[in-house]
Order: C-alpha cells, then sequence, then structure tokens
C-alpha cells in the first residue's frame, strides 16, 4: 500500500486526534466518518481542534455523517475503527461494501473486540489493536488530550499471512499518534488490557470523580486491584498469554503486583489529576457506557469456568443502576463497591 486509503469510524476525542495526527504527518488521504451530527458539522467547519497540556492545533479534515456513507465510492485500504466496543458489529457491516478487497479493518478499541470484527469482513482482513489513549470530547470538534503522543501507546497484531503482512502498515499509521509495538499475541494483548479497564474504568466512575481522586477514595484502590486480579486470573483458563503491555514486564505468577504496577502507570504516568474515564464521560453525556463488554465480559467468562468475580459482579449492578437512572455516580457509592 504506497499511498493508502484511510476512514476512521468514530470520530470522538481518540478517533478526531488520532485522524488530525495522520494528516499532520503527511497521510492526506483520510475520511472521518462518525454519528454525532453537530461534531461533523464542526469537523467540516473548523477542522480538528486538539488541546494538550497548554498547546493547540488546529487540522482541516474532510468529515462526513453516518448517513452519507452509502454517497461514498472507491474503496478503503485501511479502517480504523473507534466506535465503542458494542458498536463494533453494525459500524463493521456499513463500512464493509468501502473496504477494499485486500484492505484490513483495525479495532482501535477497548474490549475484546476481534472476533466482532471478523465475523463481517473475515478473519483474514481484522487487526486486533490495544489503545492507550486519554482525552475527552465535550464541545463538537475539540479534543482535549490528556496523553501527547510520547505518552500514547498501542499495540497492534494480525491474523493469517494477510493481515499480518498489513499490521506493519496499520502499526505506521499509529506510529503518527504515538508509540507502537507489534504483538504477535494480540489477543492476549487486549486482554491485558481489559484487566486493567476492569480494575478502573467502571469502577473509578461509579463514584463520579477523576480517575486520580477515585483511587485515594479509603477501600477503593484494594478494590480496583481485586477487579483487575479477578479478570487475570482467567487469562490461562481463557486460553490465552500473560504478555507484557504498556512496556510494563509481566510476572504471571503474580497477579496482584502486576495489576499495581498498571493501575499506577495509568494513574501516575497517564491520566491528569482531572482526568474522567471514558466511562464517566458517557455517563456525564447520558450515554451507557461499556461495562457490559468489560467487568460484564469478566463476570460471564468466569462463571464460564467456574471462578468467582465478586468484585467485578458489584461493579456491573450498581454501573446498571445508574445507567437505569436509579442512581447517581457519586463517591457514597463506594459502599456498595465493598459491600460495607
Amino acid at each position: 500500500m504506497a499511498v493508502p486509503r484511510i476512514a476512521v469510524v468514530g470520530t470522538g476525542a481518540n478517533g478526531a486526534a488520532i485522524a488530525a495526527d495522520l494528516i499532520r504527518g503527511g497521510v492526506h488521504d483520510v475520511t472521518l466518518i462518525d454519528q454525532w451530527p453537530e461534531n461533523v458539522a464542526a469537523l467540516r467547519r473548523d477542522g480538528v481542534i486538539v488541546r494538550v497540556r497548554g498547546h493547540e492545533t488546529q487540522t482541516p479534515v474532510t468529515a462526513i455523517n453516518l448517513c452519507d456513507v452509502a454517497t461514498l465510492r472507491g474503496s478503503f485500504d485501511i479502517v480504523l475503527l473507534l466506535v465503542k466496543a458494542y458498536d463494533t458489529a453494525w459500524a463493521c457491516e456499513l463500512i464493509k461494501p468501502l473496504l477494499a478487497p485486500d484492505g484490513v479493518v483495525a479495532g482501535v478499541q477497548n474490549g475484546m473486540t476481534i472476533d466482532a470484527i471478523a465475523r463481517v469482513v473475515g478473519l483474514h482482513r481484522t487487526v486486533g489493536c490495544v489503545i492507550e489513549v486519554g482525552g475527552s470530547m465535550f464541545t463538537p470538534g475539540v479534543v482535549e488530550r490528556d496523553t501527547p503522543g510520547d505518552l500514547s501507546w498501542f499495540a497492534v497484531g494480525g491474523f493469517g499471512e494477510h493481515a499480518r503482512k498489513n499490521e506493519r502498515a496499520v502499526a505506521d499509521l499509529l506510529g503518527l499518534a504515538g508509540t507502537v509495538e507489534l504483538s504477535p499475541h494480540i489477543r492476549s494483548s487486549k486482554w491485558m488490557k481489559l484487566i486493567v479497564n476492569a480494575a478502573e474504568l467502571v469502577p473509578s466512575a461509579i463514584l463520579g470523580l477523576p480517575l486520580a481522586e477515585a483511587v485515594r477514595v479509603e477501600g477503593m484502590r484494594r478494590f480496583m486491584i481485586e477487579a483487575g486480579a479477578e479478570a487475570a486470573r482467567l487469562t490461562e483458563p481463557l486460553g490465552l498469554k500473560t504478555v507484557p503491555i504498556f512496556g510494563v514486564d509481566v510476572d504471571a505468577t503474580a497477579p496482584l503486583r502486576f495489576i499495581e504496577t498498571l493501575l499506577d502507570k495509568v494513574v501516575f504516568e497517564y491520566a491528569l489529576p482531572n482526568s474522567r474515564t471514558t466511562v464517566l464521560q458517557d455517563w456525564m453525556k447520558g450515554r451507557r457506557s461499556e461495562v457490559h463488554e468489560i467487568n460484564g465480559l469478566v463476570v460471564e467468562k468466569a462463571a464460564e469456568s467456574a471462578l468467582a468475580a465478586p468484585a467485578n459482579q458489584r461493579t456491573v449492578a450498581v454501573a446498571s443502576q445508574i445507567e437505569a437512572g436509579e442512581l447517581d455516580a457519586q463517591p457514597s457509592n463506594v459502599r456498595l463497591l465493598l459491600g460495607d
């Protein structure tokens, strides 16, 4: 792929920021596709505005609404998928008619979305990806990015000869947005990220606090570590490997130490003092979160393996109450998580 044609499907904070990085890095044939009409309008008018630690950039882009995808002609060589995990299947169906015969879809997402992508476009055209990029978008077209490029991290891996051939092309693209590692065990790499997500994304959001504040609430650090450890204990039963992530070496015999190390890296290196997890951002916008694709998946897989996952069960139960409008995200919810 000498001059690949790129689509970024899902251009919230991470999708828009990555698209801007590609364009500013010299990749000019990039189309942004999003389901938020006001966001598309702002992107067309003003481009992507990225604010990161006191520095602002403005990048002109080509952006279209979901409803206009059927008007596109030609095909895309690489599709970067940055929608929520629960939106994966329909988003792949949407873009599949526009995927080049030798093109690939890279799921730059949280959650174990590889199989959902593969069921639509085929495993040979699926590239898995781990993403550790922090940011928010509350104003259409404006990204408040927590992690500059030197603190943004990706792992990329394909399946079969075709996808593995193109994983390098995906890695080169994402290398314009952060540090990239090629993973020979991408399912395992994605599970390592899910372990971290299970520990911090939803539990901290349940308290309605930025991550750095939530982890300091009495009992929460211990609870978050245990939620991650429950996921870590499933690694071997799921046929996966304990592999390094974020550049952190892993000791498979000490899952609690592994979780502590990763949690501290996220809290103290990647997050800002006011960084809210994507789950809390979703709730602030009145949207549902990925709790069932993260903590819910841990509960499901634990049950299949006859293992207990009480911390994740409580996390799912309390989050479900919040999403049903029966409970507010607030610090007092720590009692519900701790079982006090």
